[in-house]
Parts: structure tokens; C-alpha cells; sequence
């Protein structure tokens, strides 16, 4: 069974930058489609970015043009750029294996990693 861990996330200020990444063990990552999920206090989880096997990208509307999701198969890891980093960015934000619709996530929540948007 596939472990994720979430990390990289942090403080910055609006306008600033942050890389996280989704390390995984345990299964190889390549074969799925992959996606980073955010979930701010007092709303529902909802899907940042995917992205299949074969690199197609997929962003919630509220981060295109700011976010990248990318993957590094060889070391098997999952990475979001988050660039021009908003207030209303700040989140728990974790990475998951959905389905390839996104309608379906197979793995278990990990921890997630805190991202916190402030001056």
C-alpha cells in the first residue's frame, strides 16, 4: 500500500512562493494520476491540482496561473509550485490518489502540511 508524506509547507507573505512535495513509498507513482487537495479551517477538502500518469494537468480554478503541479518519477514524488501566494491560500494541504475523473480518492489522508499566507 502506497505512504504518502506531505512536506515543504510554511509561512509566507502574500506574493511569495512555496514548493511542496508528496514523497511516496511503498508503490511507484508513475502508473497513477495524482493530485494535491487543501482543506482551510471550517470548509470542505477540496481538489488544488492533478495530474495523470501520462501528464495531464488538471487546477482548481482559484489557483491557474499560480499553481504547478509537476512529478519526478525517478524519485517518485509529487511536487506543487505555488507562486503569487494569496491570504485565502492558507490550508492544510495534502496529496492523494484520485481516480482518473477525480471523483474517487483510493489512498488514506496523511497529515498534510500547513501552508499559512500572512503578513
Amino acid at each position: 500500500q502506497v505512504q504518502l508524506v506531505e512536506s515543504g509547507g510554511g509561512l509566507v507573505q502574500p506574493g511569495g512562493s512555496l514548493r511542496l512535495s508528496c514523497a511516496a513509498s511503498g508503490s511507484t507513482l508513475s502508473i497513477y494520476t495524482m493530485a494535491w487537495y487543501r482543506q482551510a479551517p471550517g470548509k470542505q477538502r477540496e481538489l488544488v491540482a492533478g495530474i495523470t500518469s501520462g501528464g495531464t494537468t488538471n487546477y482548481a480554478d482559484s489557483v491557474k496561473g499560480r499553481f504547478t503541479i509537476s512529478r519526478d518519477n525517478a524519485k517518485n514524488t509529487v511536487y506543487l509550485q505555488m507562486n503569487s501566494l494569496k491570504p485565502e491560500d492558507t490550508a492544510v494541504y495534502y496529496c492523494n490518489r484520485p481516480s482518473s475523473d477525480y471523483q474517487i480518492v483510493f489512498g488514506s489522508w496523511g497529515q498534510g502540511t500547513q501552508v499559512t499566507v500572512s503578513s
